[in-house]
């Protein structure tokens, strides 16, 4: 019986074998930066199949915002619902932008509180590439915002004189602006403690950005110190570069300010999201 047993027993693997057994495939390429980057992009896609929830604020809150102030503030202030409609939606559809970026924010505190970013950030894999890629999917929950907000406007009587050339343009540069403001929201998610602290900081800073504004209301109408306000809110030069390319005119100074604005975004709150991404514990 042990004559058997003994002829039976394998033979014990040499550590030359098992090199060889390891070493006989090629060794598949580290992934790029960009390629992970992608790949978390399509993870955020798939979060919003498995949760189309977070679909609402891009649905419900154009659209709310669009029908409230047209009917009931368009005759008071343009004196028609049609003409006012003309003036309101390239402004609605900036708010609506703006206003969706915030839940970048909460969804990055969400999967800290979770664990799931630090099981990323032992990957072998570009260390911004979570944060990056998180920013580009959330920039197909933008384009659906704005397609709804755009066709919405069509259907109540909103005619951009652009034609099709101006809607495209101003929702691209909406969306490199609305993806550079992110960063802000990445680096509220990486130092405050709570979704909901993140959701509150984001809309005391995002309510006042997008009412002293001109997205509802033609500036001169204000006081003079609301004026100047005005004038040097970003959101400001951002309705105004939408509206004249909605218009069919292309405010080359303004489309400066608005890609200048975005660059400074990125470069001063996107190292800043890195150093606490890195320190993060």
């Amino acid at each position: 019986m042990s004559a058997t047993t003994a002829e039976q027993a394998p033979a014990p693997v040499t550590e030359d074998a098992l090199r060889s057994v390891l070493l006989a495939g090629e060794r598949p390429s580290r992934p790029g930066p960009v390629r992970t980057s992608l790949t978390f992009g399509w993870r955020a896609v798939l979060k919003i199949k498995h949760v189309p929830e977070q679909l609402v604020d891009v649905t419900m809150f154009p659209i709310m915002f669009t029908l409230m102030f047209t009917y009931l503030f368009g005759g008071a202030l343009a004196g028609s619902t049609q003409e006012y409609l003309q003036f309101l939606l390239p402004g609605i559809l900036v708010q609506a932008n703006v206003m969706i970026t915030m839940n970048t924010g909460i969804t990055l505190n969400t999967d800290i509180q979770k664990g799931v970013f630090d099981r990323f950030r032992s990957l072998p894999v570009w260390r911004p590439s979570p944060l990056v890629g998180a920013l580009l999917g959330d920039v197909l929950r933008y384009s659906i915002g704005s397609a709804i907000v755009i066709t919405l406007g069509l259907v109540l009587g909103f005619r951009p004189e652009g034609g099709a050339v101006g809607v495209v343009l101003s929702v691209a540069l909406l969306l490199v602006f609305s993806f550079c403001l992110s960063w802000l929201w990445t680096m509220l998610g990486l130092v405050l403690r709570t979704p909901n602290s993140v959701a509150g900081v984001s809309m005391m800073v995002m309510f006042p950005l997008t009412f002293v504004s001109n997205i509802f209301v033609d500036p001169q109408t204000m006081p003079g110190w609301m004026q100047a306000v005005v004038e040097v809110n970003p959101i400001s030069h951002l309705a105004t570069v939408v509206r004249g390319l909605m218009d069919g005119s292309v405010p080359a100074g303004e489309i400066g300010w608005v890609l200048v604005s975005s660059v400074l975004l990125v470069a001063v709150f996107g190292p800043i999201t890195m150093v606490l991404y890195r320190n993060k514990k």
